[in-house]
């Protein structure tokens, strides 16, 4: 059982409606489904209920959205730097710190792997050129997997090309994070723990794409550290 965060959008329009609504692009739910995970949405409410969830759920899913908010890191604000939600910053904080202290494997897409380099201690850039595109439409840039990374176990080494929009970044790197990719400037494109239940981020939206592998990496994981979590749980009287 794979949870999903989700965007809440103050209008969202279907049939005769416009309301408020909890949405999540649909790549995401089916890369888990067809992955053989059993994916489970989660709106950004109480921060308190995180730990609860995780008694549940066997992975999580940090998807994209909108800038992490600079207070978050102890940086001002760019000029360049977007609106910020809030409560979802709060919540989905929560939800990675939550994960991480429960062993259970987590998968950060773009906004969602820079809250989890948030979440252990890590600042972002704030602006970087060349990563957007037209708004709306995804753009393309090759990425290249750090040998000897978890990615790397994932993906392979060659340079792949992958769905894009982006410009914020990883700055500095948060503690017990490894960088396992670059783009060609550079800029940092995914993060992970070398050890412990997989623990990855990566700066693209695979969900956009056609290549399940980082989604059945978190599948293949959750199962795992679901067996060790029950074999390590007292038996009942």
């Amino acid at each position: 059982m794979i949870g999903v965060s989700t965007y809440v959008e103050s209008s969202v329009r279907w049939g005769a409606w416009d309301l408020p609504a909890a949405v999540l692009p649909a790549g995401y739910h089916r890369q888990v489904r067809a992955a053989g995970g059993l994916p489970v949405l989660l709106p950004p409410d109480d921060e308190g209920d995180a730990a609860e969830l995780f008694g549940r759920l066997d992975g999580l899913v940090v998807a994209g959205g909108p800038d992490v908010a600079p207070e978050r890191y102890g940086a001002a604000r760019h000029p360049r730097c977007g609106p910020s939600g809030h409560a979802r910053d709060g919540a989905e904080l929560a939800l990675i710190r939550s994960a991480l202290d429960a062993g259970v494997p987590v998968l950060g897409v773009c906004r969602g792997m820079q809250l989890l380099n948030v979440a252990l201690g890590g600042t972002l850039v704030q602006h970087v050129e060349g990563h957007g595109g037209t708004p709306g439409v995804f753009g393309s840039h090759p990425v290249r997997p750090v040998e000897d990374t978890r990615l790397a176990a994932i993906l392979g080494t060659a340079e792949l090309p992958v769905p894009t929009y982006h410009h914020q970044a990883v700055d500095r790197v948060g503690d017990g994070l490894v960088v396992s990719a670059f783009a060609g400037d550079g800029v940092v494109e995914a993060v992970e723990r070398p050890d412990g239940p997989l623990t990855l981020g990566v700066q693209w939206h695979p969900e956009a794409g056609d290549d399940g592998r980082l989604a059945a990496a978190l599948v293949a994981a959750a199962a795992e550290a679901a067996v060790h979590r029950t074999s390590r749980a007292p038996a009942p009287r």
